[in-house]
């Protein structure tokens, strides 16, 4: 983007909204401009920081006006380029809007500014006696507001859902600056199209999330953490089925053993167990009911015997289940110093065994000089894979290479009538494949929706929806 425009964008705000704090130092251009994505580079005209509603709107109302193209930023953790301004863009952060507004006893709903921490949302709501489900790797720095934005997922969702599932209320502001109050907090509200899930998933192209209420839940039951050794993709599903039958299971997450071998070399871990296979599977149950455990034994005695597990530990503490959760939560980090190329796919969970083989098949073949780091949400359909790029090669080149596969790949999850987005969102590294996922009817009306809310064009342009 020209200098010159970038400059001429800075001054239209510092005149028409002279009490909005601006930003073009090069460090927050940098920090702000950018998500965790590594293939594209931030190119921000500026980075504005409202403090209020009222400030969104204001900002809101100038740029569109002049046409200027905003892009919203949260905790700035995302893994699709959905927060990258590449192209001279206005950023928006919320970086000043962290006040929690209000907390509802009798509702058990908690209302928050769109730059509020998820771990601030966990812990407000545990003093309170509560609980709020969301969880994933970057909860101590991923802001409510651009959870809402991507509808995030993470390691609950099969006990608890998804984002979507939490919200009670949202206020956001359009394309046009207009406040939008959506649903207000209500528990049945049947007078016409709930807005609030519109802008649920939305990465921020119809507008800007400023506050949102939560539901608050009971506190999880006492729970124990398992992991386990297992022998083979098609084993995980059998463990799943297995003890999903048995017990009340509050997460299911999969892993290969070199994202076992990353974390360990990462935090200096010592190996949990003595046996060393292909793949682990770490499971949560709840520990309320009598003989819950006894039962996850016998389950576990069950794969022993069947051949699907050779090894495994369970936890006994709370510190004990932390210290096994960190064999999987802390993938993520270990793996972002290689540039990941990422996949974040989902299919129905009774198509996962015979996608899995599929897809295993497909990597085996186009990725056969690149390490392969796989872990997933099973219990919900959801895998993850990551492509790592070798130290020796540009990443233009290795995002080239990585984009030669996708089509054969996409197409696959097609067949399997699956997702090429289950959590991270589309942004801009998966708009040219967005069609895999999406009919070309849908994909008009979502751009009929956009056209509604965001009329001048003005809000994360070129995310979400092909060009």
């Amino acid at each position: 983007m020209k200098t010159e425009l970038k400059n001429k964008r800075v001054e239209i705000f510092k005149k028409h909204a002279p009490g909005l704090e601006v930003s073009t130092e090069p460090g927050v251009l940098e920090s702000h401009g950018c998500d965790w994505t590594r293939y594209r580079d931030p190119d921000a005209a500026a980075i504005v920081f409202p403090r209020s509603a009222d400030e969104v709107q204001q900002l809101v109302r100038v740029a569109a006006e002049h046409r200027i193209p905003l892009v919203p930023s949260g905790g700035r953790t995302g893994l699709s380029a959905g927060a990258v301004a590449a192209g001279g863009e206005v950023v928006v952060s919320f970086d000043r809007m962290r006040k929690v507004v209000e907390f509802n006893a009798v509702d058990r709903t908690l209302t928050v500014e769109a730059g509020v921490v998820t771990q601030v949302i966990q812990e407000y709501a545990q003093r309170q006696g509560l609980y709020y489900p969301v969880s994933f790797a970057s909860e101590g720095s991923s802001q409510v507001g651009g959870n809402i934005a991507t509808n995030a997922g993470g390691i609950r969702v099969l006990r608890y859902g998804l984002t979507r599932d939490q919200v009670a209320g949202l206020k956001v502001v359009d394309g046009r600056g207009e406040l939008l109050e959506c649903n207000n907090a209500l528990v049945k509200n049947a007078s016409g199209y709930d807005l609030r899930h519109l802008f649920i998933g939305s990465e921020g192209t119809l507008g800007l999330v400023v506050e949102a209420t939560l539901k608050l839940t009971e506190p999880p039951l006492p729970s124990r953490v398992m992991l386990m050794a297992v022998t083979g993709l098609d084993a995980t599903m059998d463990i799943f089925r297995l003890f999903n039958s048995a017990l009340v299971l509050t997460a299911f997450e999969f892993f290969c053993d070199r994202s076992m071998h990353h974390v360990r070399e990462r935090n200096d871990l010592v190996a949990p167990m003595d046996a060393e296979t292909p793949f682990y599977v770490l499971l949560e149950f709840e520990n309320a009911a009598p003989g819950a455990e006894d039962l996850a034994l016998e389950c576990f005695e069950q794969c022993l015997e069947a051949g699907t597990a050779v090894d495994g530990v369970i936890s006994q503490s709370e510190t004990q289940a932390a210290s096994l959760w960190r064999y999987r939560e802390g993938i993520a980090e270990a793996v972002t110093p290689y540039t990941p190329y990422l996949y974040d796919l989902s299919v129905r969970i009774s198509q996962v065994p015979a996608y899995l083989d599929a897809l295993d098949k497909l990597v085996k073949k186009n990725y056969p000089s690149f390490e392969v780091v796989w872990l997933g949400h099973f219990g919900d359909g959801n895998l993850h894979m990551n492509i790592l790029k070798p130290a020796d090669m540009p990443v233009e080149a290795f995002e080239a290479a990585c984009e030669q596969v996708n089509p054969g790949l996409f197409e696959l999850t097609r067949q399997y009538a699956g997702s090429i987005s289950a959590e991270h969102g589309i942004g801009m590294l998966k708009q040219p494949y967005h069609a895999y996922t999406r009919s070309e009817a849908e994909i008009e009306r979502m751009r009929g929706i956009k056209a509604v809310f965001d009329p001048f064009n003005i809000m994360n342009p070129g995310k979400l929806l092909p060009s």
